[in-house]
């Protein structure tokens, strides 16, 4: 351990109510990271020794509802917590056992191991979320508090009631080990995805390399909840230069897919048919749609009149072979893409950055990924281009963990009681 003291005046140590600023910097540091913002429920343990010098996965598990919604049709918020609920203690149990910090209290130490004062609290905060609170109280009784440091969970954006159960777990948590003090920190989901892109992927060893990337830099967060583009002077500080004005790229490629009769999550089935699409050179002139706020002088975006256009086209053609859905699907993935990728060069132009982070689940596109490759290379051949791993594109929290550490370091902890979920929560 390191202490920090700052000096103080010889007058301000004589006053007996003065209080040194004490900086406790931590060599190595075990982060608990929860994630609940959609459909994934998701818990890591990861050890980070000095300033992103080294990380170690010690468990990340992902727990995915894609198979309950897909046979919806897309995802049902009070469906999505009420699997959270039920899904996040075998998780975090899980991962406790994984990272080989679960150890069961002597049979002779089970009565006492939860005061009935703090039981009576988790009870009250976690009334909302009833499974889980069954499940929690038994589980936090039988275990020694695992050598946690820091709990970072996400707090939004996201579906507000599956937000919910991750920011009560982590708030329950703080509760029973309260005599441990752990801090707690909330993390936004989109600076999650923000820094998914500097982590290597994960090493047999558990170890993963940290990207060092030279700022300014642009981020290119598309989803299926939003698409953005942000100036970053360095992780702390972001501005927001432009955002979609209606759906995300990413639920647009939901909804087109569904018009085509594909099943959910749609934006996987367009890319597949748009390459079987390009592998054919299968393309029909007919089929021509708009590249909507492709020439605004802003940097937002517009996808719910392009979703729009594929209907009016699809109701043009008598009978939909698949060739057409082919077709059809190529040309919706190219103009999509072809407005992100216009507005992402003017950004790196205009703003001069040295780095290009791109993130979220879009980011698995196969044909972003080389369009966008092509072009930077091309036309900005200093600018360093960053994906994230495939599975660090989708929701995750190992990003939480990175993120929460990056805002720990910063000071910018909350107490447990004043952290919510916020479904709108933007950067």
């Amino acid at each position: 351990i390191i202490l920090i003291v700052q000096n103080f005046p010889d007058s301000a140590r004589k006053k007996p109510d003065c209080q040194l600023t004490v900086l406790c910097y931590s060599a190595r540091m075990k982060i608990l990271s929860i994630e609940t913002s959609c459909d994934e429920t998701a818990v890591s343990i990861v050890e980070i020794k000095g300033d992103l010098k080294e990380v170690k996965v010690l468990s990340n598990i992902v727990s995915s509802q894609i198979e309950l919604h897909a046979q919806y049709g897309g995802v049902f918020p009070m469906m999505a917590k009420r699997e959270h609920a039920k899904n996040i203690i075998p998780i975090f149990e899980k991962t406790l056992k994984k990272s080989k910090l679960y150890s069961p209290l002597p049979k002779n130490k089970l009565s006492t191991s939860l005061k009935k004062t703090r039981e009576n609290k988790i009870k009250k905060l976690l009334e909302r979320e009833s499974e889980l609170c069954e499940q929690f109280i038994p589980l936090i009784s039988k275990i020694k508090k695992p050598k946690i440091d820091l709990i970072a969970v996400t707090t939004g954006p996201g579906l507000e009631p599956a937000l919910w159960v991750g920011v009560n777990f982590a708030r329950a948590l703080s509760v029973a080990w309260e005599g441990e003090k752990i801090p707690i920190v909330s993390v936004n989901h989109m600076l999650g995805h923000t820094v998914s892109s500097i982590a290597e992927k994960v090493q047999k060893n558990g170890n993963v390399k940290i990207r060092k990337i030279s700022f300014p830099a642009i981020a290119l967060l598309v989803s299926g909840g939003h698409t953005e583009i942000l100036k970053l002077k360095d992780f702390h500080n972001i501005k927001k230069l432009g955002k979609t004005r209606d759906d995300a790229v990413g639920e647009a490629f939901d909804k087109v897919a569904r018009l085509l009769g594909l099943p959910y999550p749609g934006g996987p089935q367009i890319s597949r048919l748009a390459e079987e699409a390009r592998s054919c050179d299968l393309k029909n002139e007919n089929y021509k749609l708009p590249r909507p706020m492709i020439h605004s002088k802003d940097y937002d975006f517009s996808y719910s009149g392009l979703k729009t256009a594929v209907l009016y086209m699809l109701q043009k053609i008598t009978k939909i072979t698949e060739d057409d859905k082919k077709m059809v699907a190529r040309e919706f993935e190219e103009a999509a893409i072809e407005v992100l990728v216009h507005k992402t060069l003017r950004a790196i132009e205009e703003e001069k950055v040295k780095t290009l982070l791109v993130g979220g689940g879009v980011a698995r596109n196969k044909h972003l990924e080389k369009v966008l490759r092509d072009e930077v290379n091309k036309k900005f051949p200093k600018v360093e281009i960053l994906f994230p791993e495939p599975d660090l594109s989708t929701d995750n929290s190992l990003m939480i963990a990175l993120a929460g550490f990056m805002k720990y370091k910063k000071s910018n902890k909350k107490s447990a009681s004043k952290i919510k979920a916020e479904g709108n929560l933007s950067l």
